[in-house]
C-alpha cells in the first residue's frame, strides 16, 4: 500500500465501488487514488473473515484495525527481544555517568545485528514518556494555598549608607482561582519565611487545608519523597492557623507547576513593570509590588470571562476558615538548665528568668517567642514571664524563691517603718530618723536588722531610753546603741543627767579665739 494509510470513510468508498462492480482502473480513477492501493485493500478483504457488507456496517475506528494493524516495526523480532530489556535501560539511565550513547553501546555488543542508534533511542524515549505520564490535576477551592520564593531577586537602595540590598520575593498562590500574592523579604530565614506567609494569609482573608511550599531550606528541614520532615516553626504556625502541611514531592517539578508559573507571571507583571523604578526602603517596594499583583489579579484570564478576583471572591473566599483572633508568633525552642540561683539564663538575650526554687538543678525546657517566655520541667509549665531585653538583668517571679529569699525582696523603707510601729514608739521614731537620712536605702536595711535584732536580746525599758538617747544625740546607728548598752550608760541618773542643761560659766572662748 503506496503512500499514507487512506481514511477509512474513503475505504468504505472503495468496497461500495468494488461492490457495485466497478474495475481496479475505475475506482482509482474515482477516488484519485493508485491502482496499487485499490488492490491492496482488495487483498485485505480476501484475506479478511468478514464480507464487504459486514466491514461496511463497522465503525471507522474499529475498520482502522482490520486494515491496519499497527506499524510492522513493533512486529520485527529485533523489537521483540529489545521490549523485554526497555525497563532496564530506563532504570540503568537513572544512574550517575549512564547514558543513552553508553546503552546503546552495551546492546550492540550483545546484539550485533539489532537496532541502530537511532532507532534505539527512537524506543527508548518511547518507553520513558510511556513510564512517566502526565497528569491534569483538578483543583478545588480554598483546597491548597502553593507558596515559593521567586528565583530572582528586586532591591532598593539604602539612603543613608547607599547599600543596595537585595530583597527576595515571597510567592503564593491559590491554585483553583489561581489568585495570587506576593512581596519582598530581607531574605529566605525562617523568621522572613513565616513573617511572609502569615502576611499572605492575611491578606487572602482566610486559612486553606493545606499549605504546599517548595523544599525550600527555610520551610523544609531534610526533604524525603515519602516523609519530609516539616521545620517546627512551620508546623507550628499550621497548628495556630488550624491547618496542614503537605510539601511538594522531591525532584517533581511539575507538581508546583502552578506556583512556577505564578512566579513567571509575576517577573512579567511585575519585577518588568519596576525595573526602571528605584525604591529606598522595603515598604515602598512592597507597596508597589502590592499595586501590580491586584492589577494582575484583576486582569482577565485568556479564555475566561472573568479575572483571579473574581473567581477568589465568588468561589474560593467563603470557603476559607476564618484566621485565629491572634496572630501566629515565631517560637523558639532550647533546653537549659536551673541555676543555683533558680533562675535559667538565655543567652542570646542575656538575661535571666526565675524557676521555683524546687527546680534547681534540673533541665528545663524553654519556648520563647518575641514577646514571653515559657518554662517547662516533666512536661508540666512551671514559670511564664514577659520576655526582657535588658542585658544582664533578672525578671524575677517573688512566689519561685525560698522564703529566705522572699523576705530580702519583701525589704524596703515601709517594711521596717511599720514593722518598728508595732514594737515601740521610740523604735518607730528611730526608724523613721534612719530612714530621713540621705543615703541609700539598701544600706540601712542591715542597720535595721541588726537594732531589731538587739531589741530581741535587751531589756524593752533599757532599749527604750537607748533610742531617746540616740534621739536626742542624732547619731543613729547601731553601733552607738550597742555601746549604750554594753557599756550600761543607760540608766535613770544617766538619763536624768543628760536631760540637764549645762551651768552657766565664764569659761567660754569666743570666735575671737580661733581667728
Amino acid at each position: 500500500m503506496a503512500g499514507k494509510p487512506k481514511r477509512m470513510s474513503q475505504v468504505k468508498q472503495l468496497l461500495r465501488l468494488h461492490k457495485q462492480g466497478n474495475s481496479i482502473k475505475a475506482i482509482a480513477r474515482t477516488l484519485e487514488v493508485s491502482k496499487n492501493t485499490v488492490k491492496v485493500y482488495l487483498e485485505k478483504v480476501k484475506q479478511s473473515s468478514l464480507s464487504i457488507d459486514a466491514l461496511l456496517d463497522i465503525d471507522d475506528f474499529e475498520l482502522e484495525k482490520k486494515f491496519h494493524s499497527g506499524n510492522p516495526a513493533y512486529k520485527d523480532l529485533r523489537y521483540e527481544q529489545l521490549k523485554n530489556n526497555l525497563n532496564y535501560y530506563v532504570s540503568e539511565l537513572g544512574k550517575k555517568g549512564v547514558t543513552r550513547q553508553l546503552l546503546w553501546e552495551e546492546y550492540k555488543e550483545g546484539n550485533p545485528k539489532g537496532y541502530a542508534r537511532t532507532q534505539f533511542f527512537y524506543h527508548l524515549s518511547q518507553q520513558i514518556n510511556a513510564s512517566n505520564p502526565t497528569m491534569v490535576l483538578g483543583h478545588k477551592p480554598a483546597e491548597k494555598l502553593y507558596i515559593d520564593f521567586a528565583g530572582k531577586t528586586f532591591p532598593y537602595t539604602d539612603p543613608h549608607s547607599g547599600e543596595v540590598v537585595q530583597c527576595q520575593i515571597f510567592v503564593g498562590c491559590l491554585p483553583y482561582s489561581d489568585y495570587g500574592f506576593a512581596m519582598a523579604v530581607r531574605s529566605q530565614s525562617i523568621e522572613d519565611f513565616i513573617y511572609a506567609l502569615r502576611c499572605c494569609l492575611e491578606a487572602i482573608g482566610g486559612v486553606p487545608q493545606a499549605i504546599v511550599p517548595d523544599n525550600l531550606k527555610s520551610a523544609i528541614i531534610k526533604a524525603s519523597r515519602y516523609e519530609p520532615t516539616v521545620n517546627r516553626a512551620l508546623e507550628d504556625l499550621a497548628n495556630h492557623y488550624n491547618t496542614t502541611i503537605v510539601p511538594t514531592r522531591v525532584a517533581k517539578p511539575r507538581d508546583k507547576g502552578l506556583v512556577e508559573n505564578h512566579v513567571r507571571l509575576i517577573y512579567q507583571r511585575v519585577f518588568a513593570r519596576l525595573r526602571n523604578d528605584r525604591f529606598l526602603n522595603m515598604e515602598s517596594l512592597n507597596k508597589a509590588i502590592s499595586k501590580l499583583v491586584k492589577k494582575h489579579n484583576q486582569t482577565r484570564m485568556q479564555q475566561k470571562p472573568y479575572c483571579r478576583e473574581e473567581l477568589f471572591l465568588a468561589d474560593e473566599k467563603p470557603l476559607l476558615k476564618k484566621l485565629p483572633e491572634k496572630p501566629f508568633e515565631l517560637k523558639y525552642y532550647t533546653r537549659l538548665k536551673v541555676a543555683k540561683n533558680n533562675h535559667i539564663y538565655l543567652a542570646g538575650d542575656k538575661h535571666y528568668y526565675s524557676v521555683p526554687f524546687t527546680h534547681i538543678g534540673q533541665k528545663a525546657n524553654v519556648i520563647f517567642t518575641r514577646t514571653m517566655v515559657y518554662i517547662y520541667i516533666d512536661h508540666k509549665q512551671v514559670a511564664v514571664h514577659p520576655r526582657s531585653f535588658a542585658k544582664g538583668q533578672y525578671t524575677t517571679n517573688k512566689l519561685h524563691l525560698c522564703s529566705t529569699h522572699q523576705y530580702y525582696l519583701d525589704r524596703s523603707p515601709g517594711y521596717y517603718i511599720k514593722k518598728a510601729e508595732a514594737l515601740g514608739t521610740k523604735l518607730h521614731q528611730l526608724i523613721q530618723l534612719i530612714f530621713n537620712q540621705d543615703r541609700y536605702p539598701e544600706q540601712l536595711y542591715r542597720s535595721c536588722e541588726g537594732i531589731f535584732s538587739l531589741r530581741r536580746k535587751t531589756d524593752p525599758q533599757m532599749f527604750e531610753k537607748a533610742c531617746q538617747i540616740a534621739i536626742d544625740n542624732q547619731i543613729y546607728t547601731y553601733t552607738f546603741l550597742v555601746n549604750l548598752i554594753a557599756n550600761k550608760r543607760v540608766s535613770d541618773q544617766q538619763d536624768q543627767q543628760n536631760n540637764q542643761p549645762l551651768p552657766i560659766h565664764k569659761n567660754i572662748r569666743g570666735k575671737g579665739y580661733y581667728s
